[in-house]
């Protein structure tokens, strides 16, 4: 059946962590690391994390070591430092999100996406703030539906946050895709509640996994063009 409904996760695939102000914090603490370094560790931990004995952790449990991982891959040594500049950013995050990065390709592919006549859902683990988030960075107009785990009570994998997004959606499962970047999180969620799986692979780490990938969302638009990821996307 054809896909009608799109599912996106949040971070990770329409927004990401601001290096810059990490970079910034830190070096208020006396820590010198270039945002880019902290950029290129990124999806290397985000796979770690994703496929290793940690899959197993909440997202809230994941964030503390996600940015201990981070830092250790950039060449940056723990310390009494770090943990005070990260105890800054952890403070911004609860308040404004510091997923606050938006690639300059998102919107036009978002916009792409929309002109197929797709429905656009996103649903995420968050922290409570993604709604003021995509309002700040001028995105909410792009969705039909925003999901924030945080608000909802339960968090991907588990497949009832996708329920309650086809239910509120309006959508129906068999012609919904969901695109995330994290496969234990993400493919194994939504397919448990019924629905087709795109992974975002960015830097190409999930190679001979079972679901089909994309690393970036022009990437996604022009397989959707060209009819795909409606039956190779279900496991």
């Amino acid at each position: 059946m054809p896909i009608n409904t799109l599912f996106l996760d949040a971070g990770g695939v329409i927004v990401f962590p601001n290096w810059r102000r990490v970079s910034d914090a830190l070096a208020r603490h006396g820590v010198s690391v270039d945002p880019r370094a902290l950029a290129a560790a990124d999806p290397h931990v985000k796979h770690q994390l994703d496929i290793g004995a940690t899959s197993h952790l909440t997202d809230r449990q994941r964030g503390w070591l996600y940015f201990d991982l981070i830092l250790r891959h950039a060449g940056v040594e723990l310390s009494d430092l770090t943990d005070a500049a990260l105890a800054e950013l952890h403070a911004y995050h609860m308040t404004s999100n510091l997923w606050e990065y938006l690639p300059a390709d998102v919107p036009p592919a978002l916009d792409a996406l929309r002109a197929l006549g797709l429905r656009l859902v996103v649903v995420s683990n968050a922290n409570g703030k993604l709604r003021e988030l995509l309002e700040r960075l001028g995105l909410t107009g792009c969705f039909d539906v925003v999901l924030d785990s945080a608000d909802e009570g339960v968090e991907k994998p588990d497949p009832r946050l996708f329920r309650i997004a086809l239910e509120r959606s309006g959508a129906s499962a068999e012609t919904t895709v969901h695109v995330g970047d994290l496969y234990h999180v993400d493919v194994i969620g939504a397919r448990a509640a019924g629905l087709g799986a795109v992974l975002f692979d960015a830097a190409d780490l999930y190679q001979g996994y079972d679901c089909p990938r994309v690393r970036s969302l022009g990437e996604l638009v022009q397989g959707l063009k060209e009819g795909g990821f409606d039956e190779r996307s279900r496991s």
